[in-house]
């Protein structure tokens, strides 16, 4: 800092003074420059007033409340007309197939996920147990009809024995008439007359013994076409066993999990093989109940595949579940579908059966898989 004396105007007379000395100061540095305490800062005053600050508020409150109103109301309106859950499984009749008959398995003829037709062999059971029955039973049919022959023979003998005997008794009758006439009179002995009398009761037990042969071989012809139709019964039955010693598949489909081996027991009407129909594929969508109202059968519905992703395929509503089982169990008459939480209410869900129309050539469907489902009411 540099410091200069005030100067005055020197009287007219006086010496001149020496100028005198300036002292000069070095330049303070940055530091010694600024204060050592600063005082804290002011705040600024507000920029915007209260009120519009809780008007801006209000305004984006509307901005969100009508958005999710629009949205709601929007969604609203699409369900509307279009109902769609990813609820929805493919699905077919598995049929079961068992033998009809017990015994071991000689040989399989499928392996797993082979293709069949109606009437391909599945596989083959030990038809020799079965054979010899149908031996045994053609052996007692062939008796009991030599039997039968015997009687109806039989039938015949007694039959001619009581025409012999018949006609026997009417002579011995005859006889005792005349010789009772002519021992009256004295023409003929009394000897005469008993001998015709013991021909007469001779003859006549003679008669009840051929009727009694006769009831005796139309019993045993009766007992005889019994034993014989019984006979051909069990035969029949017999060659039914050996005939299901070949089991046929039942249907057109897949066989799927299998694993009958050979050398295994085929326990009868114990199901060991399973085969997919191929006729019966169809779509189970599982449906709110609040979009069934407009369904009707016959409607139209489009599928999606996740196993053919990205392809809707055209279907028909073939039916609607008029009930459901609420609890869940061992398998019942009633479907149970289990609830979803929707808006903290637990809608039910109704099973709807859809099929497929027009289905493409060569279109694989597998029992089990996802698909989705839309409806246009």
């Amino acid at each position: 800092m540099s410091v200069t004396a005030p100067s005055a105007d020197p009287p007219p007379n006086a010496k001149p003074e020496p100028p005198a000395a300036r002292i000069v100061e070095p330049a303070p540095t940055e530091a010694e420059a600024k204060p050592a305490t600063e005082p804290p800062p002011v705040p600024a005053p507000a920029a915007a007033p209260r009120p519009a600050r809780e008007t801006s508020r209000l305004r984006r409150l509307l901005i969100v409340g009508g958005t999710i109103l629009g949205l709601f109301v929007a969604y609203q309106i699409l369900v509307y007309f279009v109902a769609f859950t990813d609820d929805a499984y493919v699905r077919s009749d598995l049929v079961a197939v068992a033998s009809e008959v017990t015994g071991p398995i000689l040989q399989v003829h499928v392996v797993d996920n082979q293709d069949v037709k109606k009437g391909d062999p599945l596989f083959t059971i030990d038809p020799k147990p079965f054979q010899l029955i149908v031996n045994q039973r053609q052996a007692e049919i062939d008796e009991q009809k030599a039997l039968l022959k015997v009687s109806q023979e039989e039938l015949s003998s007694s039959q001619a024995a009581l025409a012999a005997s018949t006609s026997a008794h009417t002579y011995a009758q005859q006889q005792q008439v005349r010789y009772a006439d002519l021992a009256k009179s004295e023409y003929a002995p009394r000897a005469e007359l008993d001998k015709a009398n013991d021909d007469l009761r001779r003859t006549a037990a003679e008669m009840r013994i051929s009727e009694f042969a006769i009831e005796k071989s139309r019993n045993g012809i009766v007992a005889h076409k019994a034993a014989l139709n019984l006979a051909m019964a069990e035969m029949a039955t017999a060659q039914w066993q050996l005939g299901k010693t070949q089991v046929l598949s039942p249907t057109d489909g897949a066989i799927t999990n299998l694993t009958v081996r050979k050398g295994d027991t085929a326990n009868a009407n114990v199901p060991i093989i399973g085969i997919v129909d191929a006729h019966a594929w169809r779509i189970m969508a599982n449906y709110k109940q609040d979009y069934i109202r407009s369904f009707t059968i016959g409607g139209t519905a489009w599928v999606w595949l996740d196993s053919q992703p990205f392809h809707l395929h055209r279907a028909r509503i073939d039916g609607i579940a008029r009930g459901f089982s609420r609890e869940v169990g061992q398998e019942k008459l009633l479907p149970y579908v289990a609830p979803t939480t929707d808006w903290i209410r637990l809608q039910r869900r109704i099973p709807v059966t859809i099929t497929l129309v027009d289905p493409p050539p060569g279109l694989k469907l597998y029992m089990g898989a996802d698909a989705r489902t839309i409806i246009f009411p």
